[in-house]
């Protein structure tokens, strides 16, 4: 259990999580690019983490796709189910002097890991990447025993202060469909890490909040793609699919982009947020 001490804003006590939700195609990249260093000149965060799992097309990650979103700015990225679409993602998640994390409730013996360790200020991140179950296409082992299974290998099960006092923050992108599920393990976490954060839905949810025990939460954080778009793709085959009930093949949309992301604010000295703000920039254009 991280301690839940007092804690006061605008202090050096304090380091900012600058993060965003999945990144869609070309025009998420573009934009992203185009954003972040505005952004982190305006806002100052520590640490910048994006959820990358769409950057290639639309689905999946590559060499190329990746290595945009590191010459932007993000110090790490996550993934979802769509991690595997291209072969080449393999290679990059076997790669350990990489930061790109896939769910960690996948099969373990598949390549990549499913948390990371970041400096961030004068402090170190733990970040970690899960996937939800309900309404899921796969069968993943259970996220919340799952969750347990990272904190307690970390020795952060509350038992040892000095332990517990390792990480500065611990963020998870928690990347699943339902919300009651995602609402279920925010607050089944609450008070033992920094943020949950919801990714996948590529939809802003307007639940941002600080739990009670002092762990930021937001259902879905929302995409960095295309505004004129059916959740970044081309609207005109997706409605064809519903009217006609047949399989459609979608191309990543074009046009302005919507931005979001949240900006956590955590007292590094006891682990616990003290602010979450949604971050929303629409019109973006990015060519």
């Amino acid at each position: 259990m991280l301690s839940a001490k007092p804690v006061r804003l605008n202090t050096p006590d304090n380091m900012k999580i600058l993060f965003f939700g999945d990144i869609i195609g070309a025009p998420g990249r573009k934009a992203l690019a185009k954003i972040l260093p505005a952004w982190r000149e305006k806002y100052s965060p520590d640490l910048a983490v994006a959820n990358g799992e769409n950057i290639a097309h639309g689905k999946g990650v590559t060499e190329r796709t990746f290595q945009e979103l590191l010459a932007a700015g993000v110090d790490a990225v996550t993934s979802g189910n769509h991690i595997w679409r291209h072969k080449e993602a393999i290679s990059l998640l076997e790669n350990k002097k990489l930061p790109l994390l896939r769910p960690y409730n996948f099969p373990p013996s598949l390549p990549g890991r499913g948390f990371l360790e970041l400096e961030a200020g004068v402090s170190r991140v733990l970040i970690i990447n899960l996937i939800g179950r309900v309404f899921m296409y796969s069968h993943y082992d259970d996220p919340f025993r799952a969750a347990d299974e990272i904190l307690r290998e970390r020795h952060l099960n509350g038992s040892d202060d000095e332990a517990a006092e390792k990480y500065g923050a611990i963020i998870v992108d928690w990347h699943a469909e339902a919300t009651s599920e995602k609402a279920a393990l925010g607050w089944y976490l609450d008070g033992r890490v920094s943020a949950v954060l919801g990714t996948h839905t590529h939809v802003p949810t307007a639940d941002a909040k600080i739990l009670p025990k002092g762990t930021a939460f937001v259902s879905d954080v929302g995409m960095v793609g295309p505004e004129n778009s059916i959740i970044g793709v081309e609207r005109e085959p997706i409605l064809e699919g519903f009217l006609k009930q047949i399989k459609v093949k979608a191309d990543v949309a074009s046009g302005p982009v919507e931005v979001n992301a949240v900006l956590v604010e955590i007292d590094f000295k006891t682990g616990l947020a003290v602010k979450i703000e949604r971050l929303r920039e629409t019109g973006v254009v990015a060519d």
